[in-house]
């Protein structure tokens, strides 16, 4: 999809796309002639211009006929809030409507060009297809919209989308390809190779680490989850430096578990095969840092990919299992269906001992208890510091990515106490995303600021958002770049 920005309206066939908030009509003006009989239509159909609502018509041009698709972008909704809603809606409606141009026109309406921009951006976002396997398309399923002009944004619109908005959109894109392959064409071996070739030329330097390495560096825990799969683990480093070499770089940490059976303790056969979304945490952690390297962000990030399949087979990790974690710490494996937060528990400590960063962030499709507590409207947030859950919080807001603050506390921790080892790998049935939030806390050292992200309701949608169509929506990517950009690079 082609996004361009413009100060008037070309000329040629193309569907023209005019935002109306509330009953507010006076983008109708661009009509000329045909304003009364479209005012006329929205009435005939009640049209109040609620967001994200939709009239169609057409209209007679100097003897052509021409679509128009009036959009509601809300009574007293922001322009800022409107925006993104605006693109995408426009996007869904004309991809494979036959039209193979589009013109957004906002002239007159308010919107700056940062604005403009970001109507941009939803309109890239919610036009991503991965066409890859579908090789018998019907004619009337195949997308014909191939470019979008946005009109009446200001002379900075068209830099301002390029510069802020266009890596944002390479980010998610990235995210969405890995989440949505197969487990077949993406496990560990082929996220590492996928992302390096996504990446090249963006500045961002990259480390792998191999089982050997791995094993060397004592990931029992890590390792443990992979030794039932013939795939490879792989532990990938992304590493920005945007602030220079100097002070603590700020930590991404993802949940990478390309494919999930439950092991051992394997899960029901119905809805399975969703489980290779289980490297979601991972797959916004690379499209995060592919975000901040192509914008050139000013800030020292490194990224951590933990990446393993967790299958059942002769040499897989058994329930009552104990393996010794990276910092020595030793795990009692009740529920091998409890594999991420292992994952994660060695990933922490090797980010911390090797890059010492001053704050980390995990995210993880961690636990089905999340979805019990706020089902696939937010991400769970835990966090040891105040101030940095604000912070996320507030960007998650901003981006779109929201997030709820759980708790944490003394009594749950006393929970994953293990008779035999330092902790087990599950708690109680009650409380279970926050037991397994205080697992993951153990493995934080004093005076980090952590915070555990828990996306298991977010990664992938079974129904269309304003920005995304149904299945990967690239949850955590505006997360972090929000976040890097509100606190990071101020």
């Amino acid at each position: 999809m082609k996004i361009r920005f413009a100060e008037s309206r070309p000329k040629g066939d193309y569907a023209l796309v005019l935002p109306v908030a509330g009953k507010d009509r006076k983008a109708l003006s661009a009509l000329g002639p045909s304003q009364k009989a479209v005012a006329a239509g929205l009435d005939r159909q009640r049209f109040e211009g609620e967001a994200a609502s939709v009239s169609e018509q057409f209209i007679d041009e100097n003897g052509a006929t021409r679509r128009v698709l009036v959009v509601g972008t809300g009574a007293g909704a922001s322009v800022g809030d409107s925006a993104e809603k605006l693109g995408g809606t426009a996007a869904a409606r004309l991809q494979t409507s036959g039209e193979k141009s589009a013109v957004i026109d906002l002239t007159g309406l308010g919107y700056d060009a940062d604005a403009a921009a970001q109507v941009g951006l939803g309109t890239a976002l919610r036009s991503w297809r991965y066409d890859r396997y579908r090789t018998k398309l019907k004619d009337n399923q195949k997308p014909t919209l191939n470019e979008v002009v946005i009109v009446g944004g200001g002379s900075g619109a068209g830099k301002r989308y390029e510069q802020r908005w266009a890596p944002v959109v390479g980010g998610v894109s990235l995210t969405r390809e890995l989440v949505t392959e197969p487990a077949n064409i993406i496990y560990p071996e082929s996220f590492v190779e996928r992302v390096q070739e996504s990446i090249k030329g963006s500045g961002l330097e990259v480390d792998v680490l191999d089982r050997a390495a791995m094993h060397k560096l004592g990931m029992g825990a890590l390792l443990g989850v992979a030794q039932g799969s013939a795939r490879q683990p792989r532990l990938l480093v992304l590493k920005w430096n945007g602030a220079g070499k100097s002070g603590q770089p700020t930590a991404f940490v993802g949940k990478g578990v390309t494919f999930d059976t439950g092991g051992i303790s394997i899960k029901p056969a119905a809805g399975m095969e969703a489980m290779k979304w289980d490297m979601g945490g991972a797959g916004a952690v690379a499209g995060a840092l592919k975000t901040l390297a192509l914008r050139k962000a000013k800030a020292n990030i490194v990224g951590i990919c933990g990446l393993v399949e967790n299958m059942p087979g002769g040499n897989a990790q058994r329930p009552g299992d104990v393996v010794t974690t990276m910092s020595g710490q030793t795990v009692e494996v009740i529920n091998t269906d409890a594999e991420g937060r292992l994952v994660l528990a060695d990933a922490v400590t090797y980010v911390q001992r090797k890059f010492k960063p001053s704050t980390i962030v995990d995210l993880a499709t961690l636990t089905g208890a999340i979805l019990i507590s706020l089902g696939h409207e937010w991400a769970g947030l835990f966090s040891n510091n105040d101030d940095l859950a604000a912070k996320l919080q507030k960007a998650g807001e901003e981006s779109g990515d929201k997030l709820w603050r759980m708790p944490l506390g003394e009594p749950f921790d006393r929970l994953i106490d293990s008779p035999i080892a330092d902790m087990k790998n599950v708690g109680p049935r009650e409380g279970g995303s926050i037991t397994a939030a205080q697992f993951i806390q153990r493995f934080v050292e004093n005076g980090v600021k952590w915070a555990h992200v828990d996306m298991a309701g977010k990664a992938w949608s079974d129904k269309a958002g304003s920005t995304y169509e149904k299945g990967a929506t690239g949850f955590g990517v505006r997360l972090l770049d929000n976040y890097v950009a509100d606190v990071l690079e101020r």
